[in-house]
């Protein structure tokens, strides 16, 4: 029997007022839409899509830094909808965050051992004589030595740096871990080498990751399954390499083709237009208006996920394409 989930979503939803409607009122505008998506102990799950999309949104509104709608959200059987505030306090050192830029999220006024002993001291751990083992212990983990513990974050270069950002994630033992864009603004040798961080850090201590990037190669090389995105709702959901080497939506099949090197241009799948505004959705399936295989039939109904293999599923009502 398969463990149970340890983060479980059904229907997300956020929606922002913005301008004005008439004297009194405001326009809504609508980011998720009825969002499902869970997370097994040790597993990484991928988010990825173009910006807008809805990806920080949903790590977010996961570790209720903002606030959303859902029918369920669980986190390690705790229902996140009626938690109190102070089991929110005390169940965040379960679920952390790896901010997307290591410049802006690290106080220049403050040494790395304040930074990690700062994350300690929030929930009362590794008190006294401990305090310097367990900050060793963190440098070590995320391959820095213990002596740049009395240095400032200026003295550091961006990969560095986000490793600190990881080892302060990692201060206060959690099972989850948000990676928002954690590697987009790095150097791509400098993201290989968090990447594998990562993955060796998972590997060692069993943590749960939503990996949240707009590069699908690189949330492939991480994830174990991947979730695709497109204005506020899921176009696809599977096992990372079925979802990059056979697609089943042309939306996940034109971001693949995007990439670099993996394909000849005779077989690019593009997408014509802009993205339309969050304001004015298309209606019935979000991405007709850029795909390039439409049927009047597309612009009726919202298509549901549907199982299109082992684990796998799309939300297009076509089968008759080769993608």
């Amino acid at each position: 029997m398969s463990a149970p989930p340890l983060l479980e979503v059904e229907s997300l939803n956020k929606s922002y007022p913005v301008g004005r409607r008439g004297l009194f009122g405001k326009h809504t505008m609508q980011v998720l839409h009825d969002v499902n998506l869970s997370v097994a102990p040790g597993e990484v799950l991928g988010l990825v899509g173009e910006s807008g999309s809805g990806k920080s949104t949903i790590g977010r509104a996961i570790l209720r830094l903002i606030r959303s709608q859902s029918q369920t959200m669980r986190f390690d059987g705790i229902d996140l909808n009626t938690i109190s505030r102070p089991q929110l306090r005390d169940l965040r050192r379960r679920m952390q965050i790896i901010f997307q830029d290591p410049y802006a999220s690290l106080d220049p006024r403050k040494t790395i051992r304040a930074v990690l002993s700062e994350a300690l001291d929030a929930h009362g751990l590794h008190k006294g004589a401990g305090r310097a083992a367990r900050l060793t212990e963190l440098m070590g983990l995320v391959g820095l030595d213990p002596s740049f513990l009395d240095r400032r974050p200026h003295e550091f270069s961006g990969g560095q740096r986000q490793r600190i950002g990881i080892a302060r994630a990692l201060a206060v033992e959690p099972r989850f871990i948000v990676c928002d864009e954690a590697v987009s603004a790095l150097d791509v040798s400098i993201q290989a080498q968090v990447l594998n961080l990562l993955a060796e850090l998972r590997r060692k201590t069993g943590i749960s990751l939503l990996f949240i990037s707009h590069d699908l190669s690189v949330v492939r090389f991480i994830s174990d399954r991947v979730m695709v995105l497109y204005l506020g709702r899921v176009m696809e959901v599977g096992p990372a390499d079925a979802v990059h080497f056979a697609p089943k939506h042309p939306y996940t099949a034109a971001l693949i083709s995007a990439e670099p090197g993996l394909h000849h241009e005779s077989r690019r799948i593009r997408l014509s237009g802009e993205t339309p505004s969050p304001l004015h959705p298309p209606s019935g399936c979000v991405s007709r208006s850029r795909c390039p295989y439409p049927q009047p039939a597309c612009a009726d109904t919202v298509p549901p996920l549907k199982t299109v293999g082992d684990r796998h599923q799309s939300a297009c009502i076509r089968d008759d394409i080769l993608l």
